[in-house]
């Protein structure tokens, strides 16, 4: 099989399950291709981890290639025709509200670990922080066209505009973390 097949060379793309051709400018598109930005921001933080020996980091290096690969869940449930919603599966081709939950636990246990800024936060405090700074902003991007297709419409009874919602919650603690390092918050004296 070629990487090739020429069917895009007129503007449109192939959707999952069916495979209606859709414009390469449909929201939906538009949606699921930001999503796929994100995973390649997140592989740059994880590049960027390495071949991490500290627990901690090993620990971010795991989180990370879970939230890449439930970033594929969201793309896979914005790639799917609405018409045909009812072929997806929870949790890998559709999100789960256990997803979104996982998130939250996931920000509670960070905010245990890392003092979270009081002013506006300038990317860049580490490689890593800001290639996560990167992915949250393009999680926010991707939440943005997940409203609009959402408004026409297009995701009716689905998780993904919470998920991304927490997720660039989550990448935005990750990133302190990554800047900062992990240690406890002091709650006295």
């Amino acid at each position: 099989m070629r990487i090739y097949t020429r069917k895009g060379d007129t503007g449109t793309t192939g959707l999952l399950f069916g495979g209606d051709r859709v414009s390469k400018a449909d929201l939906r598109t538009d949606a699921y291709g930001t999503t796929d930005e994100a995973v390649a921001a997140l592989g740059l933080a994880r590049a960027q981890i390495g071949t991490a020996t500290d627990r901690t980091e090993v620990q971010l290096a795991e989180l990370v290639v879970r939230l890449q690969r439930e970033l594929f869940v969201v793309g896979a449930e914005l790639a799917t025709h609405v018409d045909r919603r009812d072929r997806l599966s929870d949790g890998v081709t559709r999100v789960t509200d256990e997803m979104v939950t996982a998130l939250e636990r996931d920000i509670d246990e960070l905010e245990k670990l890392v003092e979270q800024p009081k002013e506006f936060v300038l990317p860049g405090g580490s490689t890593t922080g800001a290639a996560l700074d990167l992915a949250r902003t393009i999680v926010r991007r991707a939440e943005r066209r997940c409203v609009e297709l959402a408004a026409a419409g297009g995701l009716p009874d689905s998780h993904v505009l919470p998920y991304l919602n927490r997720l660039a919650d989550l990448l935005f603690v990750t990133a302190r973390a990554a800047d900062g390092g992990f240690q406890p918050v002091r709650t006295g004296p």
